[in-house]
């Protein structure tokens, strides 16, 4: 296991330094931000002023390399716009974005397993067939059409939802009693108005996500009760509850596992279009304001912080598998 660790590790750190080369030259290389940020009246004295504030006035390669001396001692940089350090305006954004991508798994979770399982256990029935055809709306759906559409069901003609923000707010400290709710990181799941804001733009993301996990399970639901040793728990008179549970059940976990962790690197990082319509204040919503004004630390940061995000996903889930499969040995050479 140490080993397995070591070398994962060096490989991460490969895989950071090669995204962080890609991803500076891919932002930085394009535009001009100097010409978004100041006065279309600024003379040529004034706007090498600002090139020379912002750096800019360095070779490519020299930009990199004081980027890449900055970031390991933890600065990814200024914001141009906010003026403050592009970390520290992501970290404030991103319990929005977690809560919000951690809820959509959740409900994908409790909404996909179940129905998969039924409909893998009783492919004929004609609810097994409404859930898979339900599964392809699921996958056909534009995400920002569904969106808008819940906001005019659910916020609009029948206002049970709001439709915009994160609602009242709290941290778990103020929950528990220790503290004051104002102290400390701040969650919506935490309060009631904060979950009714939740709702939507959680089940929105979701929705992709709950017909992926649909599908999977099923199709593991059907391949393994044709296996041997589902036939034979069956023969030996387990009761059909049994044999799903601990037969069926537990070995169909481990593609639902890998699909599941590697959407969730995906469900925070593509959160861009969700927050955009339901205003969350995200991530998300940050990095497509610093896009539009070429804000290019933040775009940066968030990138890098994306790219780490996935690295450490990846490798819960392959240390996952052990845990559910002891067949897959993590010391073995090549995994």
């Amino acid at each position: 296991m140490t080993v397995y660790l070591v070398r994962r590790l060096i490989q991460a750190l490969f895989v950071v330094l090669a995204m962080s080369i890609i991803v500076f030259v891919g932002i930085y290389g394009i535009g001009d931000p100097v010409e978004i940020l100041i006065s279309p009246d600024a003379d040529q004295i004034e706007r090498e002023r600002a090139v020379a504030a912002l750096g800019l006035d360095l070779p490519l390669w020299e930009q990199y390399l004081v980027f890449l001396g900055n970031a390991l001692q933890g600065d990814l940089g200024r914001s141009f716009v906010f003026n403050e350090p592009a970390l520290k305006l992501i970290l404030q954004r991103m319990p929005a974005t977690m809560e919000l991508a951690f809820g959509a798994m959740f409900l994908s979770i409790i909404i996909g397993l179940p129905l998969g399982l039924y409909a893998g256990l009783r492919p004929d029935s004609p609810v097994s067939k409404g859930i898979m055809a339900g599964s392809i709306l699921g996958f056909s759906l534009p995400t920002f059409w569904v969106g808008l559409m819940l906001i005019m069901v659910f916020a609009v003609q029948l206002g049970w939802l709001p439709s915009t923000g994160r609602g009242e707010t709290c941290s778990i400290g103020g929950f528990v009693g220790l503290t004051s709710c104002s102290d400390g990181l701040q969650w919506s799941f935490l309060t009631i108005d904060g979950l009714r804001h939740m709702a939507m733009p959680a089940l929105n993301l979701a929705l992709f996500k709950i017909s992926l996990v649909i599908r999977l399970t099923r199709a593991g639901v059907r391949e393994t009760m044709l296996m041997d040793y589902v036939k034979f728990a069956r023969a030996k008179g387990l009761s059909p509850a049994r044999v799903t549970f601990v037969h069926v059940f537990k070995n169909i976990l481990i593609p639902v596992v890998t699909v599941v962790g590697l959407e969730l690197g995906s469900t925070i990082a593509f959160s861009v279009v969700t927050e955009s319509i339901f205003a969350w204040p995200g991530m998300g919503k940050l990095i497509i304001d610093s896009i539009n004004v070429l804000d290019r630390p933040v775009i940066v940061a968030y990138l890098m912080i994306i790219v780490l995000l996935f690295i450490t996903i990846n490798l819960i889930v392959d240390l996952t598998y052990s845990m559910l499969d002891p067949r897959v040995r993590l010391e073995t050479k090549g995994t």
